[in-house]
């Protein structure tokens, strides 16, 4: 009888799992609560197109079709996509939608014991153990149990559990005589209602990421400047324009080996860390290359937002965003108010921010584009509150995930789809491919201590290069090092390039690793 893999969420990861995972001869079973596939793209503003172009944004054995000719795709045109890859692949099949679930158990007829090895024994299966998958029916509202012998969670980490700011007593939400609504939300309506929302109202958006700038181009061509719309920022980004700083690809500065020789990265030796010291200084000219086309172009100097910090430091902890084009357009005919405010709270007319008390904002909408709750989401879907302490860790390290999938305390289970990178298609499908290698036994993984060693060392690179934003799990600027650990850990070539300089200097991406 075949091993059955219970996948929760037909988002891009889970359908990348499903696919490789079906490749090995075991029986997946994709668990969707939605009645589409697709995850976050399923639903999203208007306007969202992809972020990074869409050579580095494509399955590694299904490239985009020849019909699809702009760089930066619409969201439709991604749904369009994976949905392709899903019936050519003949994944469907496996896919129970409508169907959410609840909570995961493990069930063993033996407590786990103290070992060296994952889940006692270092394999992916155990006879005597199974997770129980709980799933409710969105169609009757009908509860059932799945038995599986192992769970890879794809619940992603941009959806679902919106990240809600904390403020004092008397400050909040609850005392605006207006409207919160979270850009989850907001993103839930449909074009009509969402027009209705925002036509004719005073907004305040409140972030500086993706979903912030696209709330705010929507809501300053409904208003325009008669009703402005202001964006409440923490700090400023480097958002970028384009991905060709002074019509060179940003591809050739952080997308190759050479740019990688020039971070230090975990688990290196003494060789590597030698190269990292001495091409620092190469580091920083590459970095100031790039903001000098970014403030050029956006003129940042002009509007007061230039970031205090390196270009390079954004793109390590995925903090950088594709700007709509127009959006500083918008912004110096006054459509667009940029605002900082580290700390803001509300008030019955609209919000107050630290320092300026005596002048409100008044407003009739707020809408927060603060991020999602990615840890707490892959934290509560265990019932054990033992498996909930050790997936969430702790707040002041990153999310314990050894290769960024298996949690060395929490046996027959693997995350896909959690970090973030350039283009987390990618990761997933790295990712998807080397756990199905070890479900299939083509490598075993090393004991609990070098697990729990090996995510140490890729924490403190983290909080080297991320500084507070350690927490995203960000591996951009490594993102070949870390395909070069999976190709190892598989017994494959990880060097995908033909000839020395080529190796060195040309960008990597997803048909690299087609085979």
């Amino acid at each position: 009888m075949k091993r059955e893999v219970g996948i929760i969420g037909a988002g891009i990861s889970g359908l990348l799992a499903c696919k490789y995972i079906k490749e090995k001869g075991f029986n997946p079973i994709l668990f969707e609560a939605k009645d589409n596939i697709g995850g976050l793209w399923t639903k999203t503003l208007e306007s969202t197109k992809l972020q990074t172009p869409k050579q580095l944004f494509q399955f590694s054995d299904f490239p985009w079709p020849s019909y699809v000719t702009t760089h930066f795709p619409t969201h439709q045109q991604v749904l369009d996509y994976i949905t392709a890859y899903a019936n050519h692949f003949d994944l469907i099949k496996y896919i129970k939608f409508n169907t959410k679930v609840q909570a995961i158990e493990y069930q063993a007829s033996l407590p786990l014991q103290e070992s060296h090895f994952w889940g006692g024994s270092g394999q992916p299966f155990n006879s005597q153990a199974k997770w129980n998958v709980s799933v409710n029916n969105n169609c009757n509202n009908s509860t059932e149990v799945y038995t599986v012998d192992f769970v890879i969670l794809c619940i992603g980490r941009f959806s679902d559990v919106p990240n809600i700011p904390e403020f004092p007593i008397n400050r909040g939400p609850e005392v605006f005589g207006g409207k919160v609504i979270h850009s989850m939300d907001y993103a839930l309506l449909n074009a009509q209602t969402a027009t209705q929302l925002v036509k004719g109202k005073q907004t305040i958006i409140v972030g500086f990421q993706k979903s912030a700038l696209d709330v705010a181009m929507e809501c300053s061509t409904l208003n325009g400047t008669k009703y402005p719309c202001t964006v409440l920022y923490k700090t400023e980004h480097w958002n970028i324009p384009d991905f060709t700083p002074w019509g060179i690809p940003l591809a050739y500065f952080y997308l190759n080996r050479f740019s990688e020789l020039m971070v230090h990265k975990p688990n290196q030796g003494f060789f590597l860390c030698l190269i990292a010291i001495l091409l620092t200084p190469l580091r920083w000219a590459f970095s100031k290359f790039v903001e000098s086309h970014i403030k050029r172009k956006l003129r940042l100097k002009k509007f007061g937002m230039v970031p205090e910090y390196s270009f390079h430091q954004d793109i390590s902890s995925c903090s950088t965003s594709t700007v709509p084009e127009k959006f500083y357009d918008r912004v110096e005919e006054g459509s667009i108010i940029l605002k900082k405010a580290p700390k803001f709270w509300f008030c019955k007319d609209g919000i107050l921010i630290d320092g300026e008390e005596g002048s409100p904002l008044n407003t009739d909408l707020v809408i927060l584009a603060t991020g999602f709750r990615g840890d707490k989401k892959l934290k509560d879907i265990f019932v054990s509150s033992t498996f909930q302490n050790l997936i969430y860790g702790s707040s002041n390290d990153i999310v314990p995930l050894y290769r960024d999938c298996i949690h060395p305390h929490i046996p027959q289970l693997a995350v896909i789809g959690y970090s973030e990178s350039f283009t987390n298609l990618f990761t997933s499908e790295m990712k998807s491919r080397w756990v199905a290698e070890l479900l299939d036994g083509t490598f075993q993984l090393p004991n609990i201590k070098e697990m729990v060693k090996d995510v140490k060392e890729w924490d403190e690179y983290m909080k080297k290069y991320s500084k507070e934003n350690y927490r995203k799990s960000c591996i951009a600027v490594l993102h070949i090092w870390y395909s070069d650990q999976l190709c190892k850990d598989m017994g494959w070539n990880p060097k995908r390039k033909n000839g020395f300089f080529a190796e060195l200097f040309q960008p990597y991406g997803p048909l690299d690793y087609s085979s």
